[in-house]
């Protein structure tokens, strides 16, 4: 379930600039919320749309399950910015065939398809899954874990979406730490896997020390949580054989 916040007021784009990961000017984009510490709190999408009513906003598109706290935070930063936050009301429909009229294309990878707001949510039925874990592309809740994830690890600059060259931004120093003077040394990517073992069971070396986390399935691959020194030969989670 998502619920879209709507973000109208002159101020809309510089009170967001300060507070997300990607170039707001650009929207659609995708973009995280995070701690001074630089770690997540909440990813969602950002998008131009014109309100029923005619006004001009921004609409933040995010997991309905992290939406009354991004609006507590929006609102605890919005002092004496010229916006107004508010549930827009309307929903998302999402798919992979012929896009629709109004709809975009989803800004992390063409290949999640388009996403159309409006009153009629829903999808096309599409294996997303399937798609996510072929392009390693995380989930909020899932393998995006509030005062945990890194973006970075998580693919975030690969998905566009965050923006060096933009101004500050809440936990903007430690990100830009991580991109230009740290080599990652953990991180989000596809593994082979053979056998069953459910989201959450740990990764562990053949000596028993832990490797990583597994997350989302679709066939014999899988996006897994890693730690790049300790990938190679013999790992498992739990009775399931984790591979390449």
């Amino acid at each position: 379930m998502r619920r879209i916040i709507s973000v109208a007021g002159p101020d809309r784009v510089e009170f967001l600039q300060g507070l997300v990961s990607n170039d707001v000017a650009r929207a659609p984009v995708w973009a995280a919320m995070l701690t001074p510490q630089g770690k997540y709190l909440a990813d969602f999408l950002i998008v131009p749309h014109v309100l029923p009513d005619g006004t001009e906003a921004l609409l933040i598109d995010v997991d309905a399950r992290l939406a009354d706290d991004l609006m507590r935070r929006l609102s605890m930063y919005k002092l004496r910015s010229k916006v107004e936050l508010a549930d827009s009301g309307l929903d998302v429909a999402r798919g992979t065939g012929d896009m629709p009229e109004g709809a975009i294309t989803d800004p992390r990878d063409a290949a999640l398809g388009w996403r159309l707001y409006g009153e009629k949510g829903g999808d096309d039925g599409s294996d997303f899954d399937a798609i996510r874990v072929a392009r390693v592309i995380p989930e909020t809740l899932v393998e995006l874990i509030p005062n945990e994830t890194f973006i970075l690890e998580a693919g975030f600059d690969r998905l566009n979406g965050v923006d060096f060259r933009k101004g500050c931004y809440v936990g903007q120093e430690v990100t830009a730490r991580m991109k230009h003077k740290t080599e990652l040394r953990k991180g989000l990517i596809s593994v082979g896997i053979e056998g069953e073992a459910p989201a959450g069971t740990p990764i562990l070396m053949a000596d028993g020390r832990e490797a990583g986390t597994l997350f989302t399935r679709s066939g014999g691959r899988a996006i897994a949580y890693m730690r790049f020194d300790r990938m190679g030969e013999g790992l498992r989670a739990g009775e399931a054989r984790i591979l390449p």
